[in-house]
């Protein structure tokens, strides 16, 4: 029998090919989003620029420059070392200069010097500096002392030279002026130094301010009288 029917997709039983998945499957694919596809590029470009940036760096020696933490770490690892050496070599120093100083002041001590470095001179030296002392000085009651009269006034030598002896002073002259060159003012001229202690004595009893050291006098001791007192 002639088979006269025309087949149709209809013809055939249904499975599961006949209800596929909507959109693409397989090999067929959605088509990708514009970040997704840009995205390589992007990735492409920044590395690039990173590795020409950073060849740059080392090239220029800028990259040395840059504050790296850990760099910053190493140098202050580095900077308490140092300090911890200096630290070592000032006590060190100080040591050093204390047994030094300690070396000097024993030394010091063997020469005959004391601990600052000043030399103790000995006894003989010390008596050799010093400067010899003036003899002292004492009043002389026995000096020859020569009262004279250039006031006008009649006795008064005689008058001031008891005044002496009634101190003590044994030799005393009363004279009058015999010209030579008279004072301005009452004095009490004395030759020699050893002088001095007795004409202060014989100004201050006598009531005279004005004691002075002459060359060319009779006595040792001489008064002058210019005006009553």
């Amino acid at each position: 029998m002639a088979h006269t029917e025309k087949e149709t997709y209809g013809s055939y039983p249904t499975d599961a090919f006949d209800n596929p998945p909507s959109g693409p499957v397989g090999v067929h694919r959605g088509r990708r989003s514009l970040a997704v596809r840009v995205a390589p590029f992007v990735v492409v470009i920044v590395v690039a620029a990173l590795a020409g940036l950073l060849a740059w760096g080392i090239a220029s020696g800028e990259l040395n420059k840059v504050p790296w933490p850990w760099a910053q770490q190493s140098a202050q690892t580095a900077q308490g070392d140092q300090d911890r050496q200096d630290d070592a070599a000032a006590d060190d120093g100080d040591d050093t200069q204390a047994d030094a100083q300690d070396d000097a002041a024993d030394q010091g001590e063997a020469d005959g010097q004391d601990t600052d470095g000043a030399a103790q001179p000995d006894d003989a030296t010390a008596d050799e500096q010093q400067p010899e002392s003036q003899p002292e000085q004492t009043v002389n009651y026995n000096t020859s002392v020569r009262v004279i009269n250039a006031t006008g006034v009649n006795g008064y030598a005689a008058q001031q030279s008891g005044v002496l002896q009634s101190v003590g002073y044994t030799s005393v002259i009363a004279a009058n002026p015999s010209g030579g060159a008279l004072p301005s003012v009452n004095v009490v001229w004395y030759q020699n130094e050893t002088d001095l202690a007795t004409a202060q004595n014989i100004a201050d009893t006598l009531g005279i301010a004005t004691v002075e050291q002459a060359t060319g006098i009779a006595d040792p001791i001489v008064v002058v009288y210019i005006a009553a007192q």
